[in-house]
C-alpha cells in the first residue's frame, strides 16, 4: 500500500506539472494545441457564461478543499499520506476541464504584438511564471504538490509533517503572497489582450483577492499575533513595504493555482 501511495503521488505530481506547463501556453497562446484564443468565436453571451462557470469550478474546488473544515471531513476518507496530492489532482482536473471547454471571444482590446512594448510584455509574463515557480520552491515544491508526503510514508516516517512555522524567505520578505503576484503578472502582461483574455484576467484577479483574504484569515487563526506583526511589515500583493519576519520558512499550505 505504501508503494501504491507513492506511485499515486508521482502520477498526480506529473499530471500537475504537465497541467501547469500547458497553462503557460494556454494563457500565452503558443505551442499548445488549444489556447485561450484559438478556435472560432461563438455567441458572446454563451461564451461569457461558460467561461465564468469554468473559472468558478476551479475557484470553488480550490478554495473549499483548502479550508480546514473540509480537510477534517476529507481526512476520514483520504489517508493523510495522499491528502495533499489528491487536492492537487482535483485542481489539475479542474484546469484541464477549463482548457477543454474554454470558449474564445475574438474581439481585441489591445494588440501591441511585434513591437518593443509587446516583447516587454511577453518578458514580463514569463517573469510572472518564474515568480510562481520560485514561490513553490520557497514553500517546499514537493511538499506543496503532495509528493513529499507520499515519499515520507514510503520510508515509514511519521505521516505528520513538522508543525507549521511562520517563515518568510526571499520573496516572502517583499510580499505576503508572491505566488498570487506571479500569476497576476503572467495573466495581465500580454501583447494581445482579447475579450476572452480580459474576462479571464479580471475573473482570476477577483478570485485571487478573495483567496488571499480567506488565506489571511486561516494564517491569522493559526499563527496569531506573529502573523499580524508580519502583515504590518509586508504588503499583501504589491511590494509597497518590506521587512518581513526574521525566520526563514514560508507559511504552510496556502491556496495553489493553483494552479
Amino acid at each position: 500500500m505504501r508503494f501504491l501511495f507513492l506511485l499515486y503521488g508521482v502520477t498526480c505530481y506529473l499530471i500537475a506539472f504537465a497541467t501547469i506547463l500547458y497553462f503557460i501556453g494556454f494563457v500565452g497562446n503558443f505551442v499548445v494545441p488549444k489556447s485561450m484564443d484559438s478556435g472560432t468565436s461563438g455567441p458572446l453571451l454563451e461564451a461569457i457564461i461558460i467561461n465564468l462557470l469554468l473559472i468558478s469550478v476551479f475557484a470553488i474546488q480550490h478554495s473549499v478543499m483548502a479550508r480546514k473544515g473540509f480537510k477534517k471531513a476529507w481526512a476520514k476518507i483520504i489517508p493523510k499520506a495522499i491528502e495533499r496530492t489528491t487536492y492537487v489532482l482535483f485542481s489539475s482536473l479542474a484546469l484541464i476541464l477549463l482548457y477543454w471547454q474554454w470558449r474564445p471571444m475574438g474581439d481585441v482590446v489591445w494588440d501591441v504584438s511585434g513591437t518593443t512594448l509587446g516583447n516587454m510584455l511577453i518578458a514580463l509574463s514569463l517573469l510572472g511564471w518564474l515568480i510562481v515557480l520560485i514561490s513553490t520552491f520557497l514553500l517546499d515544491h514537493f511538499e506543496f504538490l503532495g509528493l513529499k508526503q507520499a515519499m515520507l510514508n514510503l520510508h515509514e516516517h511519521e505521516h505528520e509533517l513538522p508543525k507549521a512555522q511562520l517563515r518568510t524567505p526571499g520573496l516572502y520578505k517583499i510580499v505576503r503572497h508572491p505566488l498570487y503576484l506571479g500569476f497576476t503578472i503572467a495573466f495581465w502582461a500580454t501583447p494581445i489582450m482579447t475579450t476572452a483574455h480580459l474576462l479571464f484576467a479580471v475573473a482570476t484577479l477577483s478570485y485571487t483577492l478573495i483567496g488571499m483574504l480567506l488565506e489571511e484569515h486561516d494564517l491569522t487563526a493559526e499563527f496569531g499575533e506573529e502573523y499580524k506583526v508580519y502583515k504590518s511589515k509586508v504588503s499583501m500583493l504589491l511590494p509597497l513595504k518590506f521587512g518581513g519576519h526574521g525566520s526563514t520558512n514560508p507559511p504552510k499550505d496556502p491556496p495553489k493555482p493553483q494552479c
